[in-house]
């Protein structure tokens, strides 16, 4: 089974909502996804990433902010996923196997609920695309103007 990590710095917004898109797509596809997320320190998932999620039928009641240190097998994974600098530069090094990722979103916090939106939509537009490439066996896009969804629309 293929893995993924998704990091951020607090793994309170943008990581938990990747987490939830990417494990919905791989659903959808029928594709066999084991997917973490992850912040390179651990506070709270923010109401707000709850309330935009909870739009979409995704519930983000189960997940809990946590560390790297705190993911099973936490040196295991085909793909490491970054979505903001932060974590990228503070990202650890990982096996020669592992594939590092880096899309980059806007942080939504204290924005408005259609700031909280838009990043939604973008992510879900980027690991629809990701999972969807490995669902077919082809490159997944490396950056997120590179996805079918952004190049088309």
């Amino acid at each position: 089974m293929t893995r993924v990590l998704i990091l951020c710095t607090h793994n309170s917004a943008r990581s938990q909502m990747a987490e939830a898109l990417t494990r919905d797509a791989a659903r959808r596809l029928g594709f066999d996804l084991e997917v973490h997320s992850a912040g390179t320190e651990a506070t709270r998932v923010k109401d707000d990433a709850r309330t935009v999620m909870n739009e979409l039928g995704l519930s983000l009641d189960a997940h809990t902010s946590k560390t790297l240190w705190n993911v099973p097998d936490a040196q295991n994974f085909e793909y490491v996923i970054t979505v903001c600098d932060s974590a990228a530069e503070a990202c650890p090094v990982y096996p020669g196997h592992t594939h590092r990722l880096h899309y980059p979103f806007t942080d939504p916090s204290g924005g408005s609920l259609d700031r909280w939106r838009a990043v939604r939509d973008q992510l879900k537009v980027q690991f629809d695309a990701f999972v969807g490439a490995l669902a077919e066996g082809q490159p997944v896009p490396a950056t997120y103007e590179a996805s079918p969804a952004v190049a088309v629309g």
